[in-house]
């Protein structure tokens, strides 16, 4: 059989798709498809894959598709020949049902045996059954493949619907998709491939646009004019991506043409799913009345975008104009009616936004306190209320450690009052509408009650880092409330045992954990990892269940590796991060520096050297138990040892003195004059001496440099 290649389309077509999982369902419904045919050996490596999702369909264009895989040469190990053949050459009775399983002709043993192959199998010979298989053909292979493909679809939420079935006796039968299925397409070149999925058998033709197809049904001529037929007699734009950039390039061209500045709000998981929820996108411009401006635009915002999917347009000052842009999916010559219809359905939106911050402002955010302790937050944590008091007790604490002089008490009682305030706006209706602007509206509020800029500033910003790459909180007020606020978390969750698993994390403990760590090392905070989780375990201490030792170990190890893998992302070495937080500096403001030096030291001559030589130490001091760092210079009686504590003497002074100051690099860079006498230390003196006293002196010497070489990283975590 003669193979050729040609290009294969599959189309399913199928009722309106989830839009915010359209994207995803495009894009593995055609790698999955074309995976799979290219296991079958239809589809080469070189095969171009391009996706296509709409409303209601999902396809894939695959190049360079055979109608039949290459026969292929199959190897199959039988058994030892001293098991296959017996004394005389002749198959026994395991090797002739062997070969019948695999279904070979056994009719003649003789003609079977002399087919088979001997090689060599480790030490002794086996027998080789060698076979061609034939390859798969399309028909058999695209139907595999087809119901691979959809079986692996990342389906959000299955659907279970009824399907007559086709057979003599009536019936229904159930199928379960992410959506009714109702058109099948599969075209190799032109001619149909005869599949058959979820109740239906492929064909070559389509549906286009609910209301403005040209053609009905959409008849395709072959594979390759897919996209070109559904556009002309269909009205639809098949690939996602190509409609994405359309509504792109329409939302700046009528952005422009309303002139001052105007640009679209930038949002692409809306630009993803006002994408998936039209076929043909036509941008029209609509307006509401400049009333509902004196709403906070954050609030009008999220209305249109969350409710309408409409993207509200920016002035040049990035100030909400009142004027939005709609995605229709008709172009009626006359647009006005879908102007004024869209117009119609946002007013009312707005109008509720409008009522919801009148109403808020009529009680002030203190006002709200004695509300939240009827707001539960956790069986076993208590209320809100109880977790706002927890959040307070924290924040102060950590405002006295970071107060200064006379504005200690100023800046202890700022954080106070933020913290106490924090959780209030939870209390609004609008944020009961809308919960992504918790933190926003209380700023708003704080205002307007007269709180100045430092207290509304940390309401709203003690929600951040809320995301990776988020921005701190603008203000110490707001780092000081946010630090608490994720400890208090942290502490909460860890001390009764509510840990992530897995991919599970319902209270986003990691991104509380990397933001806590982010605050400290960004800001540079002279504060303890370990005082604070002290500190905020102490309110917890109430706490039926609550287990102190959990925090103390657990959420520290917890936090240390987000760090480290963290760091590791930013493109530290597995190595330099191993030994700097192998010493687990407890001012997590440190660690960039302490990276850098063991970077710098890293670079030296000497650091190989003095890395083994350190992890040497390392496992003498190990053995030796407990030691003291005191040397008796009386008691050096080799020259190499008094030469290596004579070094000491005078690098070691020098090394702490650096690192007092923080100047960790020239600390390690100080030790590299060490690696002479250390080496020759080594090689001259015996450590473990018979007479106590010289070995107790000697242990004290490398204390004493394994003390001084570590106090910015463990070097011997750096030794090969």
């Amino acid at each position: 059989m003669i193979m050729t290649n040609q290009n294969l389309l599959v189309e399913l077509f199928v009722e309106e798709l989830p839009p915010k999982a359209l994207k995803k369902l495009g894009e593995s419904f055609a790698s999955q498809l074309a995976e799979q045919l290219r296991a079958l050996g239809l589809a080469s490596a070189d095969s171009v894959v391009t996706p296509f999702a709409s409303p209601r369909r999902l396809a894939a264009h695959i190049t360079q598709v055979a109608d039949k895989a290459a026969d292929k040469a199959v190897q199959q190990k039988l058994m030892p020949v001293s098991v296959g053949l017996d004394a005389h050459g002749a198959a026994t009775p395991a090797l002739l049902k062997k070969l019948q399983a695999l279904g070979a002709d056994v009719s003649d043993p003789v003609k079977a045996v002399a087919a088979l192959r001997k090689a060599p199998d480790g030490k002794a010979e086996a027998l080789f059954y060698d076979s061609q298989v034939s390859g798969a053909t399309l028909d058999v292979g695209l139907q595999q493949a087809l119901e691979t493909a959809l079986g692996k679809l990342p389906i959000p939420k299955v659907m279970s619907y009824q399907l007559e079935t086709d057979c003599e006796l009536p019936g229904w039968s159930s199928v379960n998709f992410v959506r009714p299925a109702h058109g099948l397409v599969a075209l190799h070149g032109s001619r149909v491939v005869p599949v058959k999925v979820l109740g239906l058998t492929a064909g070559n033709t389509t549906q286009g646009h609910r209301f403005e197809a040209a053609k009905s049904p959409v008849v395709l001529a072959d594979a390759d004019h897919y996209a070109a037929t559904l556009l002309a007699d269909g009205a639809v734009v098949a690939s996602f991506a190509e409609r994405r950039a359309a509504i792109v390039q329409q939302l700046n061209k009528a952005a422009a043409l309303v002139g001052h500045g105007s640009h679209a709000i930038e949002d692409e998981a809306l630009l993803d799913e006002v994408t998936a929820l039209v076929e043909r996108p036509n941008v029209l411009v609509c307006e509401f009345e400049a009333q509902f401006l004196e709403v906070p635009q954050e609030c009008l915002i999220l209305t249109m975008k969350a409710n309408q999917k409409y993207f509200p347009l920016l002035d040049a000052a990035n100030k909400l104009t009142n004027k939005f842009l709609v995605v229709s999916n008709i172009s009626p010559d006359d647009t006005s009616l879908v102007i004024g219809g869209n117009e119609r359905v946002v007013r009312p939106r707005l109008a509720d936004a409008k009522f919801f911050f009148d109403q808020d402002r009529k009680k002030t955010l203190a006002s709200r306190v004695d509300g939240l302790g009827k707001v539960v937050y956790h069986n076993k944590l208590g209320t809100q209320g109880e977790r706002t008091e927890r959040v307070r007790w924290i924040a102060s604490n950590i405002a006295r450690s970071l107060g200064d002089g006379g504005v200690k008490d100023a800046f202890s009682a700022n954080a106070d009052n933020a913290a106490m305030l924090s959780k209030c706006d939870l209390m609004t209706d609008m944020v009961g509408e809308f919960p992504e602007l918790q933190g926003i509206m209380g700023a708003y509020y704080a205002r307007h009650d007269g709180l100045d800029d430092d207290i509304a500033f940390a309401i709203e910003d003690h929600y951040k880092p809320r995301f990776a790459g988020d921005e701190l909180p603008r203000n110490t007020t707001g780092v000081v409330v946010a630090l608490a606020d994720k400890l208090e978390t942290l502490v909460g969750m860890f001390g009764i045992g509510n840990l992530p698993t897995g991919d599970k994390d319902p209270f986003a403990l990691r991104r509380h954990a990397l933001g806590v760590i982010r605050m400290l090392i960004e800001k540079d905070l002279p504060l303890s990892v370990e005082n604070l989780l002290a500190v905020a375990a102490h309110e917890f201490r109430s706490i039926a269940g609550f287990e102190s030792g959990r925090v103390k170990v657990d959420l520290l190890d917890f936090i240390f590796d987000r760090l480290a893998g963290s760091l590791r992302e930013q493109g530290y070495s597995a190595l330099e991060v191993d030994a700097v937080l192998a010493l687990r500096p407890q001012r997590l403001g440190d660690v960039p520096r302490r990276l850098a030096a063991v970077r710098a030291f890293t670079a030296l001559a000497e650091a190989p050297a003095l890395a083994a030589a350190n992890k040497r130490i390392s496992n003498i001091l190990k053995k030796a138990g407990e030691v003291a760092a005191d040397v008796n210079p009386a008691l050096l009686l080799e020259p190499a040892e008094a030469a290596l504590f004579a070094a000491m003497q005078a690098s070691l002074p020098q090394v702490q003195a650096r690192f007092v100051a923080q100047d960790y690099t020239a600390a390690l860079q100080t030790l590299a004059a060490l690696r002479a006498p250390v080496d020759a230390f080594f090689e001259g003196v015996m450590v473990n001496a018979d007479a106590p006293e010289l070995r107790q002196n000697r242990l004290g010497l490398l204390k004493t440099l394994h003390s001084a070489m570590n106090q910015v990283a463990d070097l011997s975590r750096l030794a090969a």
